[in-house]
């Protein structure tokens, strides 16, 4: 009989509705809470629209509050539908519809939607394994889900390796913003890239990782999906028009697989405002630093004298990327001849760490704290070794090293829960959280002694968490709990794991269903089961009480 296990938290709300979450560790290479409003709400200036709502939400906060509703949403619980083209973007608590079409010869695929937490809606979060099957080649799928997030994002398949073959974009959901702003000049997405293909780089990475080594470097750092070669005989710099005295927006993505890219621009500070989909107050910076699936939307003031400038996206070497390849990007002042800067670029220090602070625009806190500070100093358990603990009530401790899940295509993680099966395998890695409503507390630690220590970006899907603290060394029961942070800490779906150190997080399980949690490194995260026999790949199809139009098609065709 095969072997079974889960780790289960203590009930202790009324409200019986499972919440699963599913952890992934990444491969070690070397090298809603309050929504008052402020007194004073800054609304974001586009080029054409004044967004006229109050910047006052929170992952619970579905739809703009009644009184902020743009004349798209009649009301605070309306519905429309938008369109995921060129021409249109989803407003905050517009229902999205996005039909995919897997013209691939020899893969499977699925789509996930980073970051958005599928309230209500598991089913659509395109995660193969645990909450769907791969869609076979041939098939399609409908996604039908509302945009209860505003801000900054991408989609990816998250299908073994392949979204380092490019199968990604970015995701615009308009809201408003914690400072002004005239232009709002769009994504602007940072990603390494490879020569060869995602499988045979990951691949290489596997082999070289059982050596102790490193996988292969990136050929070239992509700034918007494209660079000149390091030949220069090819490919071409991306540019972003600027119009001097005003104040634009860009919208940073870290789509690589392998490497946190730190971006800036010659000349030029920043304004961070958001951080992944939490709004912030605003902060000033030379350069930031973003970790695989981070976002930042930026603003900056193009108060230099008119001219060309490089938008420079550089490996950080701080968290071990690769040394070597960096992209390339133009700023444009309007009404100057595009040409090759001559600009220098900004002295940064390399830290592997999140800016700071990073303070949301609205104040929320860490609920139950008492609870943790007890339980955490009472918990016999060594931090430092491998695999997932509880103590059967709100805490978990998961000691990453180099294992990982095995997903089962033909039997996703939803289905043990949809036929109330709790026998889940033991290769899932699972922690189940009986009823919604609970405040639970993770302590992530890279354990020591590690062959190789990097740091993690860890991911939560379904929810956003609260960072209560990073620290390196072995987290400390005893002394570590009194230096968190409780009082509006940052809050994100995606943070860095320090190398050889410790993520302190927590969150409320108010959205049940099954949830991967995971690092975003992908050579080893999603390299399992590259070749899929076809008799796995049987497929789910969504649409919204089985009557909802085909509103768009992306298509996603095999090179």
């Amino acid at each position: 009989m095969a072997n079974h296990r889960r780790h289960q938290i203590r009930k202790h709300a009324a409200t019986q509705r499972h919440i699963i979450f599913t952890l992934l560790t990444c491969c070690p290479r070397p090298r809603k809470h309050s929504t008052r409003s402020p007194s004073q709400t800054p609304l974001a200036t586009q080029t054409a629209t004044v967004l006229a709502y109050a910047c006052s939400t929170t992952t619970s906060t579905p739809v703009p509050p009644s009184a902020q509703v743009r004349p798209s949403l009649p009301s605070a619980t309306a519905r429309s539908t938008s369109l995921l083209t060129n021409a249109s973007r989803p407003d905050w608590g517009d229902n999205i519809q996005v039909t995919v079409v897997n013209k691939l010869q020899n893969n499977g695929t699925s789509t996930h939607w980073h970051g958005l937490r599928q309230y209500a809606s598991n089913l659509q979060d395109g995660v193969n394994g645990v909450t769907q099957c791969p869609l076979a080649p041939g098939q399609s799928q409908t996604y039908n889900f509302q945009a209860t997030q505003f801000g900054t994002s991408w989609y990816h398949s998250h299908y073994s390796n392949q979204y380092g073959d490019g199968l990604t974009g970015p995701i615009v959901i308009d809201g408003p913003a914690s400072t002004n702003y005239d232009v709002d000049n769009g994504p602007l997405p940072v990603s390494d890239w490879y020569y060869q293909t995602a499988f045979q780089v990951g691949s290489e990475t596997n082999a070289a990782l059982q050596r102790g080594g490193p996988g292969p470097s990136p050929d070239t750092i992509l700034i918007n999906g494209t660079n000149r070669n390091s030949a220069n005989t090819g490919g071409a710099y991306a540019t972003t028009l600027v119009t001097k005295g005003k104040k634009h927006r860009m919208r940073l993505i870290n789509t690589s697989v392998d490497n946190a890219i730190r971006v800036s621009i010659d000349g030029h500070s920043m304004q961070i405002i958001t951080s992944d989909f939490t709004p912030v107050q605003p902060l000033s910076v030379t350069s930031v630093l973003l970790a695989i699936g981070q976002r930042y939307d930026v603003v900056v003031t193009a108060n230099q004298a008119a001219a060309n400038y490089w938008i420079r996206a550089v490996p950080e070497s701080a968290c071990l990327s690769s040394a070597g390849a960096s992209g390339l990007a133009i700023l444009n002042y309007a009404g100057v001849a595009l040409a090759n800067p001559t600009s220098s670029a900004t002295a940064v220090t390399g830290v592997c760490a999140e800016p700071r602070p990073l303070t949301p625009w609205v104040v929320d806190n860490v609920g139950d704290v008492a609870a943790f500070k007890s339980q955490v100093s009472t918990y016999d358990v060594d931090v430092d070794a491998t695999g997932v603990s509880t103590n059967g009530q709100n805490l978990v401790v998961w000691g990453i090293n180099m294992t990982g899940i095995m997903v089962q295509w033909a039997t996703p993680t939803l289905t043990y829960v949809m036929n109330k099966n709790t026998n889940y395998p033991i290769v899932s890695n699972l922690v189940s959280v009986p009823n919604e409503g609970t405040w639970v507390y993770w302590i992530i630690q890279e354990t020591q002694p590690g062959r190789v220590n990097i740091p993690h970006p860890i991911h939560l899907h379904g929810h956003d968490f609260y960072v209560m603290g990073t620290g390196t060394g072995t987290f400390n029961v005893s002394s570590d709990p009194a230096n968190l942070q409780y009082n509006n800490p940052p809050r994100r779906d995606t943070a860095i794991l320090p190398a050889g150190g410790w993520l302190a997080i927590a969150f409320a399980t108010d959205n049940p269903g099954a949830w991967l949690m995971h690092c975003h490194i992908v050579s080893f995260l999603f390299s399992w089961r590259r070749y899929p026999r076809e008799k796995e790949l049987i497929c789910f199809s969504f649409t919204r009480h089985g009557t909802s139009p085909k509103v768009s098609a992306c298509s996603f065709s095999s090179p």
